[in-house]
Order: C-alpha cells, then sequence, then structure tokens
C-alpha cells in the first residue's frame, strides 16, 4: 500500500523529475501517482492547500515543488524503505 501520494501534471518537466526518481529508485510500491487531470483529484489536491506541481503528500505534510519533492522522497530512500515516515 502506497504511503505517499506524488500530485503531478503529465506536461510538467518538474513533475516528471519527481517521478523519474520514485521509478529511478524503485519507490513505486509506496508512491501513489495522482495525475491532476481528473477532477476528484484535483479536488484533493486542493482540499490539501496545492498550489506548486509536483507536490507529495505524506500524511501529513504537502511538499511542493520538485526540490521539496525530491528532498522528501530522499530521506525516504536514506532511512530505508521498511523505515517509519
Amino acid at each position: 500500500m502506497a504511503s505517499f501520494e506524488l500530485f503531478h501534471r503529465i506536461a510538467d518537466p518538474p513533475s516528471a523529475v519527481a517521478r523519474q526518481y520514485v521509478v529511478d529508485h524503485a519507490l513505486e510500491d509506496r508512491v501513489r501517482f495522482r495525475n491532476l487531470t481528473y477532477p476528484e483529484v484535483e479536488a484533493d489536491f486542493q482540499r490539501l492547500g496545492g498550489k506548486a506541481t509536483p507536490a507529495l503528500w505524506d500524511g501529513t505534510h504537502l511538499h511542493q515543488g520538485a526540490e521539496a519533492v525530491v528532498a522528501r522522497l530522499q530521506a525516504v530512500v536514506n532511512l530505508g524503505r521498511d523505515g517509519d515516515m
């Protein structure tokens, strides 16, 4: 089950950076991709206070922008895939 939700836009280069990081570090089982093309995904993004993409919801905080998303995901990689996040 995914622990994180990655809000992204397909044509957005910073979103591509975040998606590539997930794939490169084999985090697909931990990160659910949420494409903002869909109204229900956009509604969830707005409800969480989303303004910039990509954005990563970790259950507590919405990390916005590629740099913040990659930094949060780096913590997952550094602590190990089974660490509590």
